[in-house]
This record gives structure tokens, C-alpha cells and sequence, in this order.
């Protein structure tokens, strides 16, 4: 059984006080949590755990010890009810935690500024993310200093166990963990030194994902799908993203008429705020003629986010958006079940099948600019997805006797 109690620690100072400190002792170890006083011998009830009458502003002092205990306590039966750690070390920890500022406190305030910064489609992926973490604690918090390299691997066995995702969502929530542990360090919660990602430690690699885009004979049969009105719809947006170089669904669907001047396109991605412009095909014009219309509510060429009052407002739009696309990828099943095709197709998959078409076809250096990729490298690893022609070349060399 643990003991808690209110004590002045035998470490004078040079003005002969002494701190008071709150003074755990589990198993005969012992772990101190200072309340940032320092009293006289003379000025200090042991028995009572109490500061003396005598001493100025004895109530309230008395009354933050008794706060302080009362917490202490708290979390200590928090511990024992949770089958949680309850070393003097862990209590204290703990208790320093609720002062200090726990993980989940910060992973609080690290949504809340992805919400400010209108960055939705992030925070609806990462909060489900933090919660799973929450989930694997049994509900409790945790200070910082106690996510260690085996408790994270314990929380990656754990996922594994209880859910059916791939290696690359474990990731997933391995980066948010340490995006928020990095913000307790800037904000001076713990010491680098209890760090649990790097060399050593958790190492955080993404494994490869497989990319794979429907060819051009699969493009000609949505093209030639016979339909209904609402799924020619989703089928339109999906070919006006493949057609625009595999422009983003959500890039899409923010579109002006004012973003087209002379048969070309100009606009900012949504992504990375690249900037371009590029030539709209006939086909691609063919499909902006099925939505002029008088007076379009925002300018906006294509009427799913014409619902929204406001769209100047990020995180209306972004959330209108999420729903937009999941509405549009059920209607496109329709189209792809009508086109016989049996690969998995969504409308981010028209981005894809663009890679895939161009394949070796196209110099790497324009199609970073058809992707508004910041950097060559990532167009090179994300079109190494659709370019086999090598791989197969030497494939049938070998077996092809």
C-alpha cells in the first residue's frame, strides 16, 4: 500500500528552511513532488501535516497542502483501479502530470489548432487516431515522460490485435503520437532525454503503398457507360480530374468559372498552394458546357458545395467537401459496375490512372508540373508506381524461352 503524506524534506537550505514537499513511499521507495514552499522546523505540525498558525497566510497554504494531498490520493487510487503502475515513481509522475500537462491535455490543444488552421481533413483523421491511443490506456491519461519505447510497441501489437488496418495506419498513429510529444518538449512538458522515436527507438518508416491506376481501355468504358443523372454526375467529375492531369477531387470541386480564361485553366491547389495554369482537352470542355447555368451560386462551376453559405469559412468547406466525395464515390459504383470493370475504383483513383497512362510516356519534369509536386523526388517515387516496362522486359527475357 502506498503512503502519501505532507512532509518537509531534510534539505536545509542556506536560509535554514527546509522544502515542503508531498512524499510518496511505495515498497519502501520513496518519490517527492515539491509544492514550492520552504518552512522553518519550528513552523511545521509533522503530526498534523500541517503549517503552524503562527506561520503568515497559514490557512491558505494549509489549504493548497490539503488540495495537493487530495490529488496525490486521487490519482493513486486512478492507478490501482486502472491495474496501472502504482510505483512511488509512477504516482509521481502522474501527479506531475495533471500540474505539467498530460499527452492527451496537448493532443487537445494540437486539434484545436488544426482546426484553426482549417485543416479538417487532418483533424478527422488524427482525432480517431488519438482516441485509439486513449482507448489502449483504458481511458486514463499519461504524462509524457512515460511513453516509452515498450509501451509503444505494446500500443502497436495492440492494434494489430483489435483491428483489421494495415501497417501503414499503424504508422499513421505513431506520427500523430510523436507530433504531439514533440509540442510537450517546445512547450517544456518533459525532457528530450525521455524521447522514445529515433535511432534505436521507435523509427518511424512508412511502408510502400501499392498505387493502381485503370487503364485506357477501362477510361473508354466509363466514358461510354450508359447511366442514370446522378451517377453521370460522379462519373463526370471523376473524368474531369483524370482529363485535368489528375487534378485533386477536392481541387476540383472548389473550381470558378473565373479560374478559365481563353480554354485554359488557372487555379491554386488546395494541397500545397502550387499555382499553374494548364490547356482544358475538348473532352474536359465538353463537360464544363453540361453546368453552364445562369447566376451559379459562389461561381462555382460544379453545385456541390453550393450549400454553403460561406466559402471563405475552411473548415464548413473541408467538412462539405468529405461528405461530397463519399456521397459521389457510392454514385460511382454505379458507373463502374455499368462499365464491367472490376478493380477498385474512387474518385482519387482518377489521379492514378492518370500516372498510370502516362507511365514512361510523359518527361518526369512536366509531369511534376501536371501533379504541382514541391519537390522532383516525390513525382520519381510516385510514378515508379506505373512504369514497368523494365521489370517486364527482364522478366521475359528470362522465362521467355
Amino acid at each position: 500500500m502506498a503512503s502519501v503524506k505532507a512532509v518537509l524534506r531534510m534539505n536545509q537550505k542556506a536560509d535554514g528552511t527546509y522544502p515542503l514537499v508531498i512524499r510518496i513511499t511505495k515498497d519502501r521507495k520513496t518519490s517527492f513532488i515539491a509544492l514550492g514552499h520552504h518552512l522553518q522546523l519550528s513552523e511545521w505540525d509533522e503530526k498534523n501535516q500541517r503549517v503552524k498558525k503562527s506561520y503568515p497566510n497559514s490557512a491558505r497554504l494549509n489549504n493548497m497542502i490539503a488540495k495537493k494531498l487530495s490529488e496525490a490520493n486521487d490519482k493513486l487510487i486512478e492507478l490501482e483501479t486502472n491495474n496501472t503502475d502504482t510505483s512511488s515513481r509512477s504516482i509521481s509522475n502522474a501527479f506531475k502530470a495533471t500540474k505539467e500537462g498530460t499527452f492527451f491535455k496537448q493532443a487537445a490543444l494540437y486539434l484545436k489548432k488544426l482546426e484553426n488552421d482549417g485543416k479538417f481533413n487532418q483533424g478527422s483523421a488524427d482525432a480517431p487516431r488519438i482516441e485509439r491511443f486513449r482507448e489502449f490506456l483504458k481511458g486514463s491519461d499519461i504524462n509524457f515522460s512515460e511513453i516509452t519505447v515498450p509501451l509503444l510497441k505494446n500500443f502497436q501489437s495492440y492494434l494489430r490485435g483489435t483491428r483489421t488496418i494495415t501497417e501503414r495506419t499503424i504508422v499513421n498513429h505513431l506520427v500523430v503520437i510523436r507530433t504531439i510529444y514533440n509540442q510537450g518538449i517546445q512547450a517544456n512538458l518533459v525532457d528530450r532525454k525521455h524521447y522514445p522515436f529515433g535511432k534505436g527507438k521507435i523509427k518511424i518508416k512508412f511502408p510502400e503503398s501499392l498505387k493502381i491506376g485503370l487503364n485506357a481501355d477501362d477510361i473508354k468504358a466509363i466514358e461510354n457507360a450508359e447511366i442514370g443523372e446522378l451517377p453521370n454526375h460522379a462519373r463526370n467529375l471523376w473524368l474531369f480530374s483524370f482529363y485535368l492531369a489528375g487534378m485533386r477531387i477536392s481541387d476540383v470541386l472548389r473550381l470558378k468559372w473565373s479560374d478559365f480564361q481563353n480554354d485554359r485553366l488557372y487555379y491554386s491547389m488546395g494541397k500545397n498552394q502550387k499555382t499553374g495554369s494548364l490547356k482544358v482537352p475538348e473532352k474536359a470542355l465538353a463537360i464544363l458546357e453540361q453546368y453552364r447555368r445562369p447566376n451559379p451560386k459562389h461561381d462555382l462551376v460544379f453545385p456541390d458545395l453550393e450549400s454553403v453559405p460561406d466559402l471563405n469559412k475552411p473548415l464548413v468547406v473541408q467538412r462539405r467537401i468529405k461528405t461530397r466525395i463519399k456521397q459521389n464515390n457510392a454514385q460511382l459504383q454505379e458507373v463502374i459496375k455499368e462499365a464491367k470493370i472490376t478493380k477498385t475504383v474512387t474518385m482519387h483513383i482518377s489521379r492514378h490512372s492518370f500516372g498510370n497512362i502516362s507511365g514512361s510516356k510523359i518527361p518526369i519534369q512536366m509531369l511534376q508540373k501536371f501533379y504541382r509536386h514541391s519537390s522532383i523526388t516525390t513525382t520519381i517515387g510516385y510514378q515508379a508506381n506505373f512504369i514497368h516496362e523494365n521489370e517486364d522486359a527482364a522478366l521475359d527475357a528470362i522465362v521467355g524461352f
